[in-house]
């Protein structure tokens, strides 16, 4: 019904600046376009009310369409319709839960999970009830730190393929090492390894049409997550796949933040170095990214593949390195999944929280759990960038900066390049990496995964790695900080206007 009314607002709009353009201002058309727009915008706002949205989002776009009326207008129909995300993801959600539940406790490592004490215990228990997904203790992982030393190991493992390759990503380039994976993919498709590749509709927009084309006509399957034809019509607009997945043999997978390009190397003048973090995974666990995988292209090409052949198991043993939990979060979950498990860190820390991420705008749950534990004596960091690449958010960000440093919170921007890794680090033992960052989207919009770590030798790493980070990083010190100049201040505040939104 809601989409009818948006699709029957948005006709008559346009209709109405037909009419009022063929009679120009003779017919009043300041006056009555004013007008129109003014009863659009009343019965958007009276829409906005009764869906029972959270307060603060609500009053947002109020704000918004008194103050920019038009563009406010505009902005609704691309980011702000809420159509009951869950109804919309409702049919994906129960398949992908029903999957899920098929392997949950076939580990049985109750034994292993109790030795490992009660704040990991408890972590394992919230992400299996939430994400339905198991705990592997028989995984190998290794952080991989930068573009080189990832894409490095993506060709390497790529070239190793024998069965099968399933690539998800958020962004693709047609550039350098967009060409070097696509003549890659094309060889192993001659080689007769299955290869899919799920690429974001949004994310991936200025893919060119001949890069999909020669990978389809080599043999590989293509599909687009939420094409778009008529953007402002579309309710998926806003739900993307943020997702960086590669999954080869079922056996080996990565996940992280880096997607296709080449700026991710490093090599695009407008970011410079690019200070990034992925994951290589080897055993059990690269099962639940498969699944991630199979369900996600399920949704997209009604094709499933969810079969022994896939999911296979006998996965090689690799002991010692602690618990790895694959999670995949979104829209269509009846929980906000990995946010829940980020709260559940933040507020369960014993001795320190340290966060990096590139893009820092917290809803009120994690922005007061981060400046209580900063409060009660705990070691709380936050890195993100010095220099921005997404400015709105940007500005936005820096409007947290003083309540957190009040409350204790130790915040370094990085300073050599664009910093875009994903990290949240408790108490030295316990570790996230992956595609989240700490903001409204990745919590509510996008589709996410990520992988929690538990006293594994990659934990230790990520330790090593953000004390390398904040070696070249400049602290933030809270006088020198607000006295920034007036006229960016209210840039910052203008840009945190848009914070439930973002």
């Amino acid at each position: 019904m809601k989409n009818i009314v948006g699709i029957g607002l948005l006709i008559l709009m346009l209709v109405s600046t037909w009419y009022f353009l063929i009679n120009g201002v003779e017919g009043g058309l300041i006056f009555y376009s004013s007008l129109i727009l003014t009863l659009f915008l009343m019965m958007i706002g009276f829409n906005i009310f009764l869906e029972n949205r959270d307060p603060i989002q609500t009053i947002t776009w109020l704000v918004i369409f008194c103050a920019f009326p038009f563009i406010g207008f505009i902005f609704y129909f691309l980011f702000g319709r809420n159509f009951r995300k869950e109804r919309i993801f409702r049919k994906k959600y129960f398949l992908d839960k029903q999957t899920f539940v098929k392997i949950s406790g076939e580990a049985g490592y109750n034994e292993r999970i109790k030795e490992m004490g009660e704040h990991p215990q408890q972590l394992i228990t919230l992400a299996n009830r939430l994400g339905n997904s198991p705990v592997s203790f028989t995984t190998e992982t290794r952080v991989l730190r930068n573009g080189e030393e990832t894409f490095s190991n993506i060709i390497e493992e790529l070239k190793k393929a024998r069965h099968h390759i399933h690539l998800e990503y958020y962004i693709v380039r047609d550039d350098r090492i967009g060409g070097l994976l696509k003549d890659i993919l094309i060889q192993k498709v001659k080689e007769g390894v299955k290869v899919r590749f799920l690429y974001d509709a949004v994310g991936s927009w200025k893919l060119a049409r001949s890069y999909i084309d020669e990978l389809k006509n080599a043999g590989v399957e293509m599909a687009a997550f939420g094409p778009l034809h008529l953007p402002l019509l579309n309710n998926k607009f806003n739900f993307r796949n943020h997702r960086k997945i590669i999954v080869i043999d079922g056996s080996v997978g990565f996940i992280g933040g880096l997607n296709i390009g080449d700026e991710y190397l490093g090599q695009d003048q407008k970011f410079g170095s690019w200070r990034d973090t992925h994951l290589i995974i080897k055993g059990e666990a690269v099962r639940t990214l498969q699944i991630i995988f199979l369900q996600d292209w399920y949704y997209s090409t009604n094709n499933s593949f969810l079969s022994d052949e896939y999911l296979m198991t006998g996965f090689p043993n690799h002991h010692g390195h602690g618990g790895v939990q694959l999670i995949g979060g979104g829209p269509d979950s009846e929980w906000t999944i990995i946010k829940s498990i980020f709260f559940k860190m933040i507020t369960s820390a014993e001795k320190s929280v340290w966060i990096a991420s590139p893009y820092f705008v917290p809803d009120d749950n994690i922005l007061q759990a981060l400046k209580v534990a900063a409060l009660s004596g705990l070691d709380v960091r936050l890195l993100v960038p010095k220099n921005p690449d997404k400015r709105i958010v940007f500005h936005a960000s820096r409007t947290y900066f003083p309540e957190l440093l009040a409350s204790g919170v130790r915040i370094f921007q990085y300073n050599e390049g664009f910093m875009h890794s994903k990290i949240i680090i408790v108490d030295d033992q316990l570790a996230s990496i992956g595609t989240t960052n700490i903001d409204m989207r990745s919590f509510h919009l996008n589709f996410e995964v990520n992988a929690f770590l538990y006293q594994t030798e990659s934990t230790q790493q990520l330790v090593n790695d953000y004390m390398e980070d904040i070696k070249v990083s400049q602290e933030v010190e809270i006088d020198a900080f607000s006295k920034r100049n007036f006229g960016l201040k209210l840039l910052e505040s203008t840009c945190r206007l848009l914070s439930p939104l973002l």
